[in-house]
This record gives structure tokens, sequence and C-alpha cells, in this order.
């Protein structure tokens, strides 16, 4: 039986793979503070590490012991008061030396807790465990393609390293056949025919035809002898071609609402969702781009730090971020090459009749080219024309349309988990 034993260590001298079956040993327990620690904390610290704490009764390991009765003998060093017979008195706080004394909890249960920390990897793995985004598929790029090396039969030129050796062996065997096949059959014939004058009596030998034979056939072999046993005629290399190879690329729309209605608290409460949407994609996903889009009575395009940082007042026009939506679309991304998400983040406020003009703007032109879009509004009052017309869009939609209310920051973390929750596959 052969044992391996892995001594990798990670950056402080610790032992990964102990690191590694301890967290998932305590996968709840970290799961739980990672959640807590996305809701407690402040926009530009979501992405951190984090201090778990796991009660010690949870991390004991199972002991065997002596259980209480029966007769013992021990010796014990330094006893001064006692010498064998004399009985000593049970504990006053009970069977099992329990006591009372001052570090011990009068709530059944100690305080003691084991803390350790967990790195920003960790953290973010933790965070987006179990998520994905909804329907994306591969799709053949054009342009920049990804490409994967496929052997495409043999040829004569190429990198030593690809030299197929049982190819080129069989073509200089080959070679050698064809230019020797003749020599090699009147060798043989003259190797007959000198067999046979020497077989013959002494006296009837032909001495000059045997010096004649011998003599061709020591030019033969000479003759065969020269022909290369490999050339460079005979080296074959295995062609190796390269085929463009269909990938994920997606793109996601982020559309915030930052007219005067949404608040300042209101208005950070998207900003950490979207926060976390824009970490989930750099985490999990390479060639995803991401498009920010920020709008009151107009919407335009902007960077990640505007987006997220910015200040705006103003009324509210949710089409115009629709529309928006709608043309960079047309320029940038075709149907064809990329996998189209959206997300918007408001708190349901719109202008007068423009909630029906999204409604329409989402299911003619949006929604047939979207793999997913969802919405979160984020109001602890009741719902406005926004949510009503949406929620109809959900009903006909639900395969790619998803709606979710965030009344607290404490609801951020579930709704996020709750619309890119992995699917299982029936």
């Amino acid at each position: 039986m052969s044992y391996i034993i892995d001594r990798r260590l990670n950056s402080k001298n610790k032992s990964t793979v102990n690191r590694q079956r301890f967290l998932r040993r305590y996968r709840k327990h970290i799961k739980k503070a990672v959640a807590e620690a996305v809701n407690q904390r402040s926009i530009r610290d979501i992405d951190k590490g984090e201090q778990i704490s796991i009660p010690s009764k949870d991390i004991s390991e199972p002991a065997f012991h002596h259980g209480q009765g029966g007769h013992n003998t021990r010796v014990l060093p330094g006893n001064k008061e006692f010498v064998s017979g004399d009985r000593i008195p049970r504990p006053s706080g009970g069977g099992g030396g329990g006591g009372s004394g001052s570090g011990a909890s009068d709530q059944g249960e100690g305080m003691d807790e084991f803390v350790f920390q967990i790195t920003q990897d960790e953290f973010l793995d933790f965070m987006f465990e179990d998520l994905e985004l909804p329907n994306l598929v591969k799709r053949q790029l054009s342009g920049s393609e990804e490409f994967k090396m496929r052997r495409a039969g043999i040829a004569n030129e190429g990198n030593p390293g690809r030299l197929n050796i049982v190819r080129s062996l069989r073509s200089a065997n080959a070679r050698r056949i064809a230019l020797t096949s003749g020599k090699r059959k009147k060798l043989k014939e003259l190797e007959a025919e000198l067999e046979k004058e020497e077989n013959l009596d002494p006296a009837l030998r032909n001495h000059l035809r045997i010096e004649s034979l011998l003599e061709e056939i020591t030019t033969l072999r000479a003759r065969i002898n020269r022909v290369p046993w490999l050339d460079d005629f005979d080296l074959k290399y295995n062609l190796h071609v390269k085929d463009p190879q269909p990938r994920s690329k997606a793109v996601m729309f982020c559309i915030m609402d930052v007219s005067g209605s949404m608040t300042q608290a209101t208005k950070d409460m998207a900003k950490r969702f979207f926060i976390l949407l824009y970490l989930f994609l750099q985490r999990n996903y390479e060639r995803t781009e991401v498009v920010f889009i920020r709008h009151h009575t107009s919407a335009k395009e902007v960077d990640e730090q505007e987006f997220f940082y910015s200040r705006e007042t103003g009324g509210t026009i949710v089409s115009s971020a629709l529309r928006l939506m709608k043309e960079i679309l047309e320029e940038r991304y075709p149907v064809s090459e990329w996998n189209i998400y959206g997300a918007q983040a408001s708190d349901g406020d719109n202008w007068n009749d423009d909630s029906s003009v999204c409604s329409k703007l989402l299911v003619d032109d949006l929604l047939p080219k979207l793999q997913y879009y969802s919405y979160i509004e984020i109001t602890p009052r009741e719902h406005q024309a926004l949510w009503e017309e949406y929620s109809d869009v959900a009903l006909s939609h639900s395969d790619v349309f998803a709606m979710q209310q965030i009344v607290d920051a404490g609801d951020i973390y579930p709704v996020f988990r709750e619309l890119f929750q992995k699917k299982s596959v029936v």
C-alpha cells in the first residue's frame, strides 16, 4: 500500500491541504458568516476577507475517557495531603468536577469560540457558490477567436518536437526497398550462381567465373549499403491546425435609477446590489463585458467609477434607459455572437404613462434578444405602476424575466442569490 502525503504550504507556512479540509468541514458556519458580512459591510469593503467565529462545542473532537463510578486507583504527583485509604469528598459543584469556579458560565454553555480568518478569494468563493448566469450558451465568434489545436494528418515539414517516428521509419523502409529491390534481386541471383559453381567438383570449377561473381557481389553490396538508412525525405511530422472554438461571450447591462425620488439610502442599496453583480461577473466569467447605464429623465452610459460613486438628481423616465440599451445592443452586440443580460434597479417611481412604454420596449425589442433580465425594486412602500407593468411581463416571459423587491439592506444578498441561483438540469 502506498501513501501520498501533500506537504504544500500556503503563504503563512500552514498546510494548504489541512486548511481546505477545515473549510469543507465547517462550510455551513462560514457561509452563514459570509452572508451576514455581506449585509453589514460598506460598499467599498464588500469584497474583503472575513473573520469567522465557530463555537467551541462545534469543533470539539470525540474522546474516550473513564466514566463515573467503579473503583479507580490513581497516582497523583505532588500529593502532600492524602494517603492511601483516605476518602476524598465529592466536589460541591456536582459530579464530574464541573464546579462553579470563576471561569464557569451560568448560561448553560460557555462563550469560548474558535476564530480564524478567511482570505479575500475564499470569501468570494463562498459568496458566489452555486450561482451562475442563466441560459448561458456557447456561440461562434468572429474576429478575435479562441482556437484549439487539432491533429490533421502528416506533413513533410514541421517542428522537430512533432516528429512522427513510426511514419518516418515506414517511409525510410519504403524508400530503401524501392531503391535496392532490383539490386537485391540481382544479388540473390549472383549468390545462387556462385554457390552452384562452388559446389562443382574442383576439377570442373570455372575459377575466372567465380572471381567475376565475387567481384560483382562485392560491388552490389557496396551499392546497396550506400543507400542511407534514414534521409531527410523520410522525415514525417504530425500536422496540427487551429480550429476556432465556440466560447461563452456575455455582456451585462446594469441600469440604475438616480432620480430625485431615489433617496441616498435607496441608491446605496442599489449600488450594493450592482457591486455584488459586478464582483460575481468578474469572479466567474473572464469574457464578460459590463455596460453601466444611469438614468433620471435621460439616460447615459458611464464608466464604473461614475456609475457607483457620482450623484445626480432629477425626474424619472425609465424608458430612456431601455431605449439606450436597445441602441447599444444594435451597435455593438449582435445577438448571434453575444449572450445578453440585463439588471435594473429602481424605487418603482416613473413618469406618468411611461411604465407602459417600458413594458412594450421590454417585450417587443429587448427580451427576444436577451438570455435573462432581472428587475429589483427597492422600496418599503406599496408598488407603483412600473411594478404592475413588469408583473405582467414576468407572467408572460417567466423563462427570461425575474423580479424581486428589496426593503432593507438585509434583503440584498438573499435576493441576489435568488435571481442567479444555479438551476438544476432536469
